[in-house]
């Protein structure tokens, strides 16, 4: 620890010197001093915290749509987030764009609102922050992508909203922070606990290893948390402090968060030593340029989203957690079969394990998270939890090589296999199209470099297929959804237009299955019924698909 400590001071040191040089170049005399390049001129609408308004204002020319809709995106592919907040009635495949778009967005994605800049302005300037709420073209854009273009992701984050903030706002009140900042999480992650960039930034504060590393954030082959939220959220608080203890500017402070303090130094180096975010603005990367009109677009939405007839959007059921320290190996497959109860689930509230083991021992317990209604259960079942199968998940009571284990991915063998393309049509997704071609989702998306569940109309994929089975599978290109649905013994009747016999059975009580639908949220309708009962009763074996307008036997009325 001590160790760590003093390594944050030497970075940190390094990084004011850095400034220091950056305001105060160096003159020795066979080297002439530092001076500013030309650049282009950035005018802005700066409101300051007295309210006090500059009336010029020129426009900038950064787009941060890119960057946010892919964060927006990989909200709505998280498991609790799909399945609480009814995720498949609100998505579909955009004909326009590469990302999946909300249904009732589409007609909004080419509409920009007639709101004078004045009421932009004026909004903005009533709120009373730490942080300087200017205004240009920027932050307009933005505004409008929350606030037009993807209204339904962002009623999703007002929900998660109500949860995480009162803990960002706790956590950084303890470190007399401005509480504003708790708008970052918004354009680090879209609130997603488990969002992952491309490069390597990880958890609702999208922190890099190396810094992760420096704030004492625990990073190994099983453990990330970056991806605990509470620890997270310290940690993010730590270096928002230690960023404006070197800055002084919040603005800068933001930046440096975004693209790290050595280039918002070089930025300011190449600027002649001047320190205003607006005057170093294109001296910065470009992602960068967009992130301080990025979070005050966020600060706008999160306080006057109701302007805009937005709405927190609820979960369908909620999960409140409560949490028990082991001290064992433990394996989350261990416990969602004894307390039969769904993984992914269990992924969801325990985020910072990666592999999903525990690596619990008696010198260095973990939290375990659980649905609050399960935690007696675990204590009643604890022993049978840690003995189940424990010799194939921890053999001689030691933790597999990763590389060996079930729950690593392995790419299928396409050796002797035949490639066959399939042009991806409305309605399409990842799940169907696995599901007709009899592949895994993760194979199809390692073939065609998939990210998340994130696919194109028209986008051509490549599908390896047995030999013998090639014309088969060729002519799916052809042929109709519900065509391919028949294919493969798949009913395409909907519940509204489905006439399904009547029970057999009167003295069982039968659930009709719903677009969004899982075992998991049936079973929770049931008091005293489980997912494993209804895979019983129904004689469905392992299996955990549903189909629309299905009647499942559930229990004795």
């Amino acid at each position: 620890m001590e160790r760590i400590l003093f390594m944050r001071r030497v970075i940190l040191l390094a990084i004011t010197l850095s400034i220091a040089f950056s305001v105060f170049p160096a003159t020795p005399a066979d080297t002439e001093p530092v001076k500013a390049r030309p650049m282009k001129r950035i005018e802005i609408a700066r409101i300051d915290t007295s309210g006090r308004l500059d009336t010029f204002m020129a426009y900038s020319d950064e787009v941060m749509e890119t960057v946010l809709t892919e964060q927006m995106d990989s909200l709505i592919s998280n498991w609790y987030i799909r399945n609480a907040y009814n995720i498949d009635d609100m998505v579909l495949i955009d004909t326009i764009s590469d990302n999946i778009i909300p249904t009732s967005d589409i007609e909004n994605q080419n509409k920009v609102s007639n709101i004078p800049d004045s009421i932009y302005i004026n909004r903005l300037s009533a709120l009373t922050t730490f942080v300087d709420l200017s205004y240009n073209k920027t932050v307009r854009n933005v505004i409008e992508l929350y606030t037009e273009k993807r209204r339904n992701q962002v009623e999703v984050m007002l929900g998660l909203a109500n949860y995480y903030f009162p803990m960002f706002e706790e956590i950084l009140d303890k470190y007399n922070m401005p509480l504003e900042l708790k708008y970052m999480a918004i354009i680090e992650s879209a609130l997603n606990a488990r969002a992952y960039s491309r490069a390597g930034a990880c958890g609702l504060w999208q922190f890099m290893y190396g810094t992760g590393k420096m704030y004492d954030l625990e990073i190994s082959t099983f453990i990330d948390e970056r991806r605990d939220p509470v620890k997270a959220t310290d940690a993010a608080a730590r270096y928002l402090s230690d960023l404006y203890n070197i800055y002084n500017d919040w603005h800068l402070v933001i930046a440096a968060y975004n693209c790290g303090p050595g280039n918002v130094n070089k930025a300011i180096r190449r600027s002649g030593g001047k320190r205003d975010y607006w005057t170093i603005y294109y001296r910065l990367p470009r992602e960068t340029r967009g992130y301080v009109p990025a979070f005050i677009a966020a600060t706008y939405t999160m306080n006057y989203y109701k302007l805009h007839n937005l709405q927190p959007r609820q979960p369908s059921f909620s999960i409140i957690t409560d949490t028990l320290m082991v001290s064992d190996y433990l394996h989350l497959g261990q416990v969602s079969h004894i307390l039969d109860t769904n993984i992914e689930m269990l992924r969801e509230i325990n985020p910072m394990y990666r592999r999903d083991v525990i690596p619990a021992t008696p010198n260095k317990p973990y939290p375990l998270r659980l649905p609050r209604e399960l935690v007696n259960k675990f204590i009643d079942f604890e022993q049978q939890i840690f003995t189940w199968e424990r010799e194939n998940y921890f053999p001689n009571n030691q933790i597999k090589n990763p590389s060996q284990t079930a729950y690593q991915y392995v790419p299928a063998d396409v050796k002797g296999k035949a490639r066959v393309y399939y042009t991806v049509k409305s309605g399409d997704n990842v799940g169907y199209i696995s599901e007709w071609f009899n592949v895994r989702a993760s194979d199809l998306r390692y073939w065609n470099n998939i990210r998340g569940n994130l696919i194109r109309v028209g986008q051509k994929l490549v599908v390896y297929v047995p030999e013998n089975k090639e014309d088969h599978y060729s002519r799916f290109n052809q042929i109709s959804f519900d065509e391919k649905q028949k294919a493969i013994g798949k009913s395409t009747n909907t519940a509204t237009t489905s006439n399904p016999a009547e029970p057999i059975d009167p003295s069982f009580e039968y659930y009709t299955v719903q677009r969004g639908d899982n075992l998991w949220e049936i079973a929770r309708k049931y008091p005293g019924t489980s997912a494993s009962d209804i895979q019983r009763l129904n004689k469905m074996g392992n299996s955990t698909s549903l189909d629309i307008g299905q009647k499942l036997k559930i229990k004795k009325k």
